[in-house]
């Protein structure tokens, strides 16, 4: 059986003696906290993988590595915005998610329709958080923060080339067409906004006696983390989405994709902000 490295990094090897509370913006520590609640939730979803690819040892293997590294990166982005708002509770926001929100760890096959499917689905994830802590990173100027973002997007890199690797193998089995691939990658993309982030958001950022509310959460998660992105995040992600479904990352359309993506990005991102806006009016009347 082949033997999986270790982690890239550990915890105990970030400078947390560096951290600079003088450089910590609130607005970003509301964002890691809720990045936090998703990333620590990785062994949920290998469990879900491992029952998909119940008959593939390899892949089961690749999977608990994969969340293995996706708990730490949960664990040390809690770490850092324990550090930077002292009377937070990582453990406890995270217990809140973990009640509240559920996949169908009791799948036995992919809720994508296939393998390659599920597999398209997991490069599509690993193309935004790659693109996101690449984004996070260069949006803050905390230099702890700068440190773990950077270890995770290369980390999110490394875990798109495994999917991708192993979805090139099933789709030489499935065969599936540029079509199916197409709506199965931008079906997974506009769950971005389901309720995973929106509730990641409201147990990172509210009390626990808040009630839940999708479209406040959802708003103002999404609101703040397109404010981090740049074109060049966009370009590099579009590449990747493109590879992913058989398409030529660089070129042409690929082009035409990003700067259509950005200028729709920077329109929502406007929208939103003024809807986050209005909510934060209206409960301070």
């Amino acid at each position: 059986m082949k033997h999986w490295p270790t982690k890239h990094w550990q915890i105990e090897q970030i400078a947390w003696d560096r951290f600079d509370p003088s450089k910590v913006d609130p607005s970003l520590v509301a964002l890691v906290k809720a990045a936090a609640m998703v990333e620590r939730n990785g062994t949920d979803y290998a469990i879900y993988l491992n029952h998909v690819f119940h008959d593939d040892p390899a892949f089961r293997a690749a999977a608990d590595h994969w969340a293995a590294e996706e708990v730490q990166h949960g664990d040390a982005l809690g770490r850092w915005a324990g550090l930077a708002d002292p009377g937070w509770d990582y453990a406890g926001a995270f217990a809140r998610y973990k009640a509240g929100y559920h996949i169908p760890l009791d799948a036995e096959t992919s809720i994508r329709g296939s393998r390659t499917g599920e597999l398209i689905a997991r490069c599509m994830v690993e193309t935004g958080t790659s693109s996101y802590y690449t984004a996070l990173a260069e949006a803050t100027d905390e230099p702890v923060l700068q440190q773990i973002c950077r270890h995770i997007a290369a980390d999110e890199f490394r875990h798109f080339k495994l999917f991708y690797d192993h979805m090139r193998r099933y789709l030489g089995r499935e065969r599936i067409g540029l079509a199916r691939r197409l709506r199965i990658a931008l079906g997974r993309i506009g769950e971005s906004e389901d309720d995973e982030l929106a509730y990641a958001w409201h147990c990172g950022n509210e009390a626990a006696d808040v009630t839940f509310s999708h479209a406040r959460c959802s708003a103002a998660y999404m609101a703040g983390a397109m404010g981090c992105y740049r074109f060049r995040h966009i370009e590099r992600g579009m590449g990747m989405i493109f590879k992913a479904v058989g398409l030529p990352p660089r070129g042409r359309l690929a082009g035409l994709a990003a700067r259509g993506t950005w200028r729709l990005l920077r329109w929502r991102r406007a929208r939103l902000a003024r809807r986050v806006g209005a909510a934060v009016a209206f409960t301070h009347q």
